[in-house]
């Protein structure tokens, strides 16, 4: 009998041990760990791009990494000239001086990314949260979507920044 209950016993956990591994190998592939994006995913990601904001938007243009933005929040209205970096810490930065009728205000914003698998997650620094920037297949209401090819800003920009001269 004792033999009996053993082999029973063998049996049952090598069966479980089966019916566990695919739920097992699942559960492993779905707890990845999230990897950074490249420098050069990320440079990919966002030159000569337009970074379209529901109150303007900001420009990566691939010359010089130059960073322009426009915003015009309930007619307050600002326009930022600097630089945007990336790096292999899955890092872009951008770093401008923000200009309205006040005066000027140099602004450090930066976004880390990570991605698992095909998708692509965001976070502002230091204190976001993440959230899913791309979908393996973008879908509606991915952040992705609002970089377009198309440059938005720097007319709006160019126009402020004529009005803020001819004030001064």
């Amino acid at each position: 009998m004792r033999i009996g209950t053993r082999t029973y016993g063998a049996a049952a956990a090598v069966l479980s041990l089966v019916l566990c591994l695919p739920g097992a190998a699942a559960g492993a592939e779905a707890k990845k760990a999230p990897m950074p994006l490249s420098a050069y995913e990320l440079y990919q990601l966002y030159r000569d791009k337009t970074w379209t904001w529901a109150a303007g938007g900001g420009r990566f243009m691939d010359e010089g990494r130059r960073f322009v933005a426009w915003t015009n929040d309930g007619g307050k209205q600002w326009v930022a000239e600097g630089r945007w970096a990336v790096d292999d810490l899955g890092q872009m930065c951008m770093r401008a001086t923000w200009t309205n009728e006040q005066g000027p205000a140099r602004v450090s914003t930066c976004f880390g990314h990570r991605k698992i698998g095909r998708v692509i997650y965001q976070k502002r620094q230091p204190d976001g949260n993440w959230y899913i920037f791309r979908h393996a297949s973008a879908r509606a209401g991915d952040e992705y979507l609002k970089l377009v090819p198309a440059d938005t800003v720097s007319a709006n920009a160019d126009a402020y920044r004529q009005k803020l001269m001819a004030r001064r």
